[in-house]
């Protein structure tokens, strides 16, 4: 088994999730709901921790694909090294606005896995109704 170092630090819980799990878990035990909580914030730590590491790897990948093209063409000597600067600056320019596109992208997709967990996370804490036992 594996030693996670997260496991052995306090979670921190956020108002949102507190709030949630307190309004959804009203009738049950404290300490159920203090481990609900743990197990929201667990979630979305993680979702973050993805998220920020698909960023970096992202951005530093396509920055080393234009660092290595310009050096390509620098070496190349084929146009002026001047006009080559100024390119790589607007290509870089360019780079930066689609990045902010991708990261914003991305935090879209994380707000969505969160809101997922949450979902999934009610469904499965809900009480089966009446109506569900009949059917079974």
């Amino acid at each position: 088994m594996t030693n996670n170092p997260e496991s052995s630090s306090p979670i921190t819980i956020s108002p949102e999730t507190d709030a949630l799990v307190e309004q959804e878990m009203a009738g049950q035990n404290a300490d159920i709901k203090q481990e609900t909580k743990a197990l929201i914030e667990a979630i979305k730590k993680r979702a973050q921790s993805e998220i920020q590491t698909a960023q970096d790897l992202t951005r530093e990948a396509y920055l080393a694909a234009v660092r290595r093209a310009r050096e390509a063409i620098e070496e190349a000597k084929l146009i002026d090294p001047d006009r080559i600067e100024q390119s790589v600056q607007l290509i870089q320019q360019e780079a930066q606005k689609n990045w902010q596109s991708i990261a914003d992208e991305i935090q879209r997709l994380g707000d969505r896995l969160a809101d997922a967990a949450k979902a999934a996370w009610t469904v499965l804490t809900q009480p089966k109704s009446s109506s569900d036992d009949s059917d079974s």
